[in-house]
């Protein structure tokens, strides 16, 4: 998160599978990935949240087959949306390993890791953010994140099956973990803490270290706020412009039909009201508008 979204690359092949869950780095080691592998990366917050609305829809759609148990359209659908790009990280593809390397079985799997306590305490901020009762109104007018209360009760699902229903994320934690080393073999599977920079990333993937190139440090809480800010801030206006839209056609309507529109809500109603049962001509119609504006 914190990036902007990126473009497959025909022809590119994915070379690393980001088991890590949200808010252990992911952002940082997508941008170092990017640097090392020289190609797009698929890093699942930022794709999802900030690229075209076919990606949360495209996750929806494999999140929903994976969940009722059909593991072969969702390989067929997971692979349509990851080819051309060298890596994918972050959330949903950390839940989605098994599935990931059975398609890409030459991908190496690398796990980003935190202090657990630490992970603890970000994830409650972000649970925080993506909960809140008012976002399937705000995002609706939003094409791209109209879906994203669907998306979150999706992964939500994908969670509760993968945990066992478990919502302590202290377990969760050490249990991701776990879970990794019994479905990816051993000369598979990497754990890295970005904290550690460039040499042991760069060890696992046969690569050099980069000259003069200071390993990326994004942020990744204060990425998420701003691009939740953004988001909720679009879709306000876009409320807002729709009710100004509206507004603007009542008051059209007003003035064509009855000759008024600089009067409040309330009167306008009354006095078309009245017109209708009255049968009052238009000038009647002024003329009481005047009145009830110099009262």
């Amino acid at each position: 998160m914190g990036q902007q979204p990126s473009a497959p690359r025909p022809g590119t092949q994915l070379q690393v599978i980001g088991g890590g869950l949200s808010r252990t780095g992911t952002a940082s080691f997508s941008a170092a990935l990017e640097i090392l592998l020289d190609g797009p990366i698929y890093h699942g917050g930022t794709q999802t949240t900030m690229g075209p609305p076919v990606e949360m829809k495209s996750w929806i759609e494999i999140l929903r087959v994976w969940l009722v148990g059909d593991r072969t359209t969702a390989l067929s659908l997971m692979r349509r949306r990851t080819e051309g790009y060298a890596a994918i990280t972050d959330s949903p593809a950390s839940h989605f390993v098994p599935e990931l390397i059975e398609l890409y079985p030459e991908a190496k799997v690398i796990v980003t890791v935190r202090d657990r306590d630490a992970w603890v305490k970000s994830m409650a901020q972000i649970s925080s953010l993506a909960t809140m009762w008012f976002l399937r109104g705000v995002l609706l007018p939003l094409p791209g994140m109209r879906h994203f209360v669907t998306y979150i009760e999706c992964l939500q699902a994908q969670w509760d099956t993968r945990y066992d229903g478990c919502r302590d994320n202290t377990w969760i934690y050490d249990r991701h973990i776990e879970w990794l080393k019994e479905v990816v073999p051993a000369d598979r599977l990497v754990f890295f803490n970005v904290k550690e920079g460039w040499e042991p990333l760069c060890r696992a993937l046969g690569k050099e270290v980069p000259k003069d190139i200071p390993f990326p440090r994004v942020n990744d809480s204060q990425a998420i706020n701003r691009v939740a800010e953004y988001h909720i801030k679009r879709g306000l206006l876009r409320w807002a412009v729709a009710f100004a839209v509206v507004d603007g056609r009542r008051r059209l309507f007003s003035i064509r039909l009855f000759g008024i529109g600089d009067l409040p809500t309330g009167y306008e109603f009354s006095l078309a009201l009245n017109v209708q049962r009255s049968g009052s001509k238009h000038m009647n119609i002024k003329e009481n508008r005047d009145k009830l504006l110099m009262a």
